[in-house]
């Protein structure tokens, strides 16, 4: 039996709906002038296409699924913590026996 004579032997009395005015498909579109992408942009953000191993986007969507966001995001926050460790070594150099050596020098020679 077809889905519509199931519908009608359990809906005897049941009628298509009619809706005025509402007949507002075209029998074409034209997508000339149409751009690919998100309707509303994200300001700040870039799409890019990456490849990542199936493990870590597994860890990932287990996290976001566990914490409720999404695994995209995650992803950008572990890169943001990434290159804030990066930037404060760049900024704050780790001290090392050649640079301890140097100010110890300059200050037995400023004295």
């Amino acid at each position: 039996m077809l889905r519509a004579e199931t519908e009608s032997a359990s809906f005897p009395r049941a009628k298509p709906a009619k809706m005025k005015g509402m007949n507002t498909m075209r029998s074409e579109y034209d997508f000339g002038k149409a751009k690919r992408g998100p309707v509303i942009q994200s300001p700040g953000k870039t799409r890019i296409t990456i490849m990542l191993d199936d493990d870590v986007i597994e860890h990932f969507r287990q996290q976001a699924e566990i914490q409720g966001i999404g695994y995209q995001t995650m992803i950008n926050a572990a890169l943001r913590r990434a290159v804030a460790v990066k930037r404060q070594e760049q900024d704050d150099p780790p001290l090392t026996i050649a640079t301890l050596r140097q100010v110890i020098r300059e200050e037995l020679h400023a004295s």
